[in-house]
């Protein structure tokens, strides 16, 4: 990550990362005050972790075992210091935060994605809670090349315990975050954040 770079993405860290879920303002909280473990690392992490890739901006996601194959936009910082978050649309997508490493870099690699997207139903990320240890994730970069990845853990968390630095903390490899919102739903949106961790295995052209 650039020096720039790195400013934006600590600075989005240390206040909250926001992610509507179903336009009822309801969102992912990344508030300091969550947990302060690392990523977790179990015995199904990728025995043979790739090497670095060139920052390449991702296109495409797509996750097999649950049916997503996304186009993926860019994410920057709105005006309140809050990241972006993709447009409630009907043809819902997933979104990268642009200030975060470009999978396959060294670095937590953050993508965005909706659960519900209001009156059009079903959002890209509906099923992430379904993952496991083991799925694979493949994301494809602007040059042309892939990043792969290896699911390494799945949680559910309530948004007031958002771990921020398991999410956005330092990593000596390539890793891959996905989130969305999860859990009980209330009249205001959904209480918990649902996270995926990932590490790159590998790439293709």
């Amino acid at each position: 990550m650039t020096h720039l770079s790195r400013r934006a993405f600590v600075t989005a860290a240390a206040g909250s990362l926001l992610v509507s879920c179903g336009g009822h303002g309801d969102g992912v909280s990344a508030a300091p005050s969550g947990g302060t473990h690392g990523t977790p690392r179990t015995s199904a992490d990728p025995p043979n972790a790739a090497a670095a890739q060139r920052r390449s901006v991702p296109v495409r996601l797509r996750i097999p075992g649950i049916g997503v194959d996304t186009p993926v936009m860019r994410l920057g910082l709105a005006q309140d210091g809050t990241v972006q978050v993709p447009p409630i649309t009907a043809h819902d997508q997933a979104g990268w935060y642009q200030n975060s490493p470009t999978p396959g870099q060294t670095g937590p690699s953050v993508i965005l994605g909706h659960v519900t997207v209001g009156a059009y139903g079903d959002g890209v990320f509906r099923r992430l809670d379904r993952l496991r240890r083991g799925d694979e994730i493949s994301v494809r970069l602007e040059n042309g090349t892939s990043a792969e990845f290896t699911v390494t853990s799945v949680r559910t968390v309530a948004k007031a315990e958002f771990p921020t630095k398991a999410v956005y903390g330092d990593v000596d490899r390539p890793e891959l975050r996905l989130i969305t919102c999860g859990g009980p739903r209330t009249g205001d949106g959904y209480l918990d954040n649902v996270i995926v961790f990932a590490a790159s295995h590998t790439t293709r052209r």
